[in-house]
């Protein structure tokens, strides 16, 4: 009905239509704060996956971090960072090793936050692309990157992924894990990724 023009921009349109899908994929609490929690939703087998990470690396310390646009700390839609945390404190995670970006407003806080994450002291730092895929030196003990939704750019991506991948990391292998949502927008905003990573790389190499 969009595209034939049978609704007015107004009422509704691609770009709203879009990002409802993404909300939707992530928990349909971000559509509507009445709906019940998914039993097998994402959030849900991502903390499942966190937590296993986090039990499994104890000895080392290891850290993670969970990258996430939607459902932020302050936000006018419902808490999904904070539901994530709820979990994971119910299944046992000490709740001073988990840690939001966007709690560390300035350079001060924010320095202090990356040398615990890089002792050890915090495990597990959500946050969002905007806040953390830049100018974050977290790596020495990463062992886990979690992609909870799809940023827009494969540039976006690459920031996520290099938060881990570089040198002074203590790990040799670092998992990338990407959370899907089956039926939902995920594999409409995987594929753009796609497409627009492959149209760069064309442009890129001069072919």
């Amino acid at each position: 009905a969009v595209r034939e023009r049978k609704v007015e921009p107004e009422e509704d349109n691609m770009l709203k239509i879009t990002g409802d899908g993404r909300k939707a994929s992530v928990d349909m609490r971000l559509i509507d704060r009445s709906n019940s929690a998914f039993e097998n939703g994402k959030t849900v087998l991502a903390s499942r996956k966190i937590f296993g990470i986090w039990k499994q690396t104890e000895a080392d310390r290891s850290t993670q971090i969970v990258f996430l646009d939607l459902g932020i700390p302050g936000g006018k839609t419902f808490g999904v960072y904070q539901d994530m945390k709820n979990q994971l404190v119910e299944k046992g995670v000490p709740e001073e090793e988990i840690a939001f970006i966007h709690d560390f407003e300035n350079k001060v806080k924010k320095a202090r936050l990356f040398e615990d994450m890089n002792q050890g002291k915090v495990r597990i730092l959500f946050g969002s692309t905007f806040k953390m895929g830049t100018g974050m030196n977290v790596q020495d003990k990463l062992i886990a990157v979690h992609h909870i939704d799809a940023p827009w750019r494969p540039s976006d991506i690459e920031q996520r992924n290099g938060r881990a991948l570089r040198q002074g990391n203590e790990n040799k292998e670092v998992e990338i894990l990407i959370y899907a949502t089956e039926g939902s927008f995920d594999s409409y905003i995987w594929q753009l990724i796609e497409g627009k990573a492959k149209t760069f790389g064309i442009m890129t190499s001069g072919e």
